[in-house]
């Protein structure tokens, strides 16, 4: 009779979850993604599709003495469930947890992180590849803002927008705090960053050109690796020169004339500003490739 081999190796242990969902499908690992006021996103498994996604929980205690903004945010999030675009996260799920006092909504991950990161790191960027970072983080904004009801982003800034740097592939993200409103209505209340926010969003009466802006200021951060207003020491200064319409300092940093007035179009006066839509017919993206999801690789 043969005898029977055991192995005395131990078997690698699997990943603990530190929470999963109601329903069993979702688990958490304590891998923290990414940070922010009032949100954390952490690493999570999807146990039925078999695959890595990010688990966003929002405090609701930050909102403890605004139950109405509470009601808003779940609303607006299962609102996003719908939403189907290449340059859109995903959102999977999601549920309040009244025990935790935390809203929770799954989303896909993306495997380079947060544009913001994603281009310090790769420094030597051709202007071709920023335009077609531009482009698709356009038709996301086209995509979000031609809903029924239109969705206006209102935090859109580098670090809410998330890369595949394998396909070079770019998606909005964040929309948890997106404000959906009416064709002819305008939405109200402050909410966004500073550097970012479009000089009528202080004045809260504002329509989803406040995202054309921010968008403006994400190719000035693409271009030049700086994050707009820098040389503001706080949040007042920043008001004080967006209100007065004068622009970041980093805009003397850009040499190339086109991109230039590319941005000036899209951070000039609210009426002036194109939409997404007639940006992404705008002279500034001839002689880019026009394939389907844009995608290039960034040289390590």
């Amino acid at each position: 009779m043969a005898a029977v081999t055991i192995s005395s190796e131990p078997e690698p242990e699997t990943e603990p979850f530190v929470e999963v969902d109601p329903t069993g499908r979702y688990g958490r690992y304590s891998e923290l993604l990414g940070a922010g006021a009032v949100k954390k996103v952490y690493r999570a498994f999807d146990q039925e599709e078999g695959i890595e996604v990010a688990w966003n929980q929002v405090k609701l205690r930050s909102f403890a003495r605004d139950p109405a903004m509470i009601d808003r945010l779940f609303s607006e999030v299962h609102l996003l469930r719908s939403l189907q675009n290449g340059n859109i996260i995903a959102l999977y799920d999601v549920w309040r947890d009244s025990e935790h006092q935390t809203l929770n909504f799954i989303t896909e991950v993306c495997t380079s992180g947060n544009l913001r990161e994603y281009r310090k790191k790769h420094r030597q960027v051709s202007i071709k590849a920023v335009k077609k970072w531009a482009r698709q983080i356009l038709r996301g904004l086209d995509y979000l803002h031609s809903h029924d009801p239109c969705i206006i982003h209102r935090d859109l800034n580098c670090s809410n927008v998330f890369v595949n740097g394998h396909i070079g592939q770019v998606k909005i993200g964040d929309l948890g705090l997106a404000a959906t409103v009416g064709k002819s209505h305008s939405a109200h209340s402050v909410i966004g960053t500073p550097e970012f926010m479009a000089p009528e969003l202080y004045e809260e009466d504002y329509t989803e050109k406040v995202d054309i802006y921010s968008f403006g200021l994400c190719v000035l951060e693409m271009v030049t690796l700086e994050i707009p207003y820098t040389e503001c020491e706080n949040v007042a200064k920043i008001y004080k020169k967006v209100s007065a319409g004068i622009r970041p300092a980093a805009m003397q940093k850009v040499a190339d004339g086109e991109v230039k007035r590319f941005i000036d179009k899209c951070i000039g006066q609210p009426r002036r500003r194109p939409s997404a839509a007639e940006l992404l017919l705008d002279p500034f993206f001839h002689g880019v490739d026009d394939d389907e999801n844009d995608s290039f690789q960034v040289t390590e």
